[in-house]
C-alpha cells in the first residue's frame, strides 16, 4: 500500500509503483517514475527526469535529478536512472545528464553515503559504494563493486575499475585500474585489493595472476605496451587478466 504523508508534495504527473512511502515535506516533481517498494524519507527532492527502480531508499534531504552544474547545459530534457536496491543517504545530491549522453546512471544495489555528489553524465555500475562526502565530477565511470573512501574527489572523465578501493581523502585525477588499492598524493598503486577480492570469492589462483599482472605494470621497468605484452605472453588469460589488459590499454593519466 502506497503511503504519502499529507505534508509531502507530489505532482499528479509523477508515476509511482506499489508500496511506495513518501515522507513529510518531500517534493516529487512531474516526469518522475518511482518503482515498487521505494521509500522516500522526509525533505527529499526527486526532480523532473528521475527514474527510480524497485526498492530504492532515499534518505532525508537528498536531492535527485536536478539540473546539471554545467555551463553548456541548455535546458534539454535528460534523465537520472537509479537501479533497484540502491540507497541514497542524507543530503546526497545526484544531477541528471546533459546532451552529451542524455542521462546519469546509478546501478543496482549501490550505496551513496551522506553528502556525496554524483555529477552529470556519470555512470556507476552495480554495488558501488561512495563513502561520506565523495564528490564525482561529470562523466565519471565506475565499474561494479568499486569503493571510494570518504572525502575523495574524482576528476571529470575519470574511470575507476571493478573492485578497486580508493582510500579516503584523496584526489583522483587519473584512471584507477580494476582490483587494486589506490592511495597517496599524487594517487598511486598501493597493491591489490586482496581483502575485498577474497570477500567476494576470488580464488587464490586468480589473485595470484592479478598480482603478477600488476607487478609487471607497476613494479617493473617496462613501459605500458611492454608490460601488456608480457602479461599476454606469460600469464594465464583469465577473464580478470583480460579485463586488466583492456582497461590499462585505454587508461588516462599513465
Amino acid at each position: 500500500m502506497t503511503s504519502i504523508h499529507p505534508n509531502a508534495i507530489v505532482h499528479p504527473g509523477a508515476e509511482m509503483g506499489n508500496n511506495v512511502s513518501i515522507g513529510p515535506f518531500s517534493v516529487i516533481e512531474e516526469n518522475v517514475i518511482i518503482g515498487d517498494d521505494c521509500r522516500i524519507e522526509s525533505q527529499a527532492l526527486i526532480a523532473s527526469g528521475a527514474r527510480l527502480g524497485k526498492a530504492v531508499t532515499v534518505c532525508k534531504g537528498a536531492v535527485l535529478g536536478t539540473q546539471p552544474q554545467d555551463l553548456k547545459y541548455a535546458g534539454e530534457k535528460t534523465i537520472l536512472e537509479i537501479g533497484e536496491g540502491t540507497t541514497i543517504r542524507e543530503f546526497a545530491t545526484v544531477n541528471r545528464g546533459t546532451s552529451y549522453s542524455g542521462k546519469t546512471v546509478i546501478g543496482k544495489n549501490c550505496y551513496l553515503m551522506a553528502y556525496s555528489h554524483v555529477a552529470h553524465d556519470c555512470v556507476l555500475g552495480e554495488h558501488v559504494i561512495l563513502a561520506n562526502v565523495v564528490q564525482l565530477a561529470g562523466h565519471v565511470e565506475i565499474e561494479d563493486h568499486a569503493t571510494i573512501g570518504g572525502m575523495s574527489a574524482v576528476h571529470q572523465f575519470t574511470r575507476i575499475g571493478a573492485y578497486a578501493f580508493i582510500g579516503g581523502g584523496y584526489r583522483v585525477a587519473k584512471d584507477v585500474p580494476p582490483y587494486i588499492l589506490a592511495m597517496g598524493e599524487p594517487l598511486q598503486y598501493g597493491g591489490v585489493n586482496h581483502i575485498g577480492l577474497t570477500r567476494h570469492g576470488f580464488s587464490k589462483e586468480t589473485l595470484a595472476e592479478i598480482k603478477r599482472a600488476y607487478r609487471l605494470i607497476f613494479r617493473s621497468n617496462l613501459n605500458r605496451a611492454e608490460a601488456i605484452r608480457q602479461i599476454q605472453e606469460t600469464l594465464t588469460q583469465l577473464p580478470e587478466v583480460q579485463h586488466i589488459i583492456a582497461f590499462v590499454e585505454n587508461a588516462s593519466g599513465e
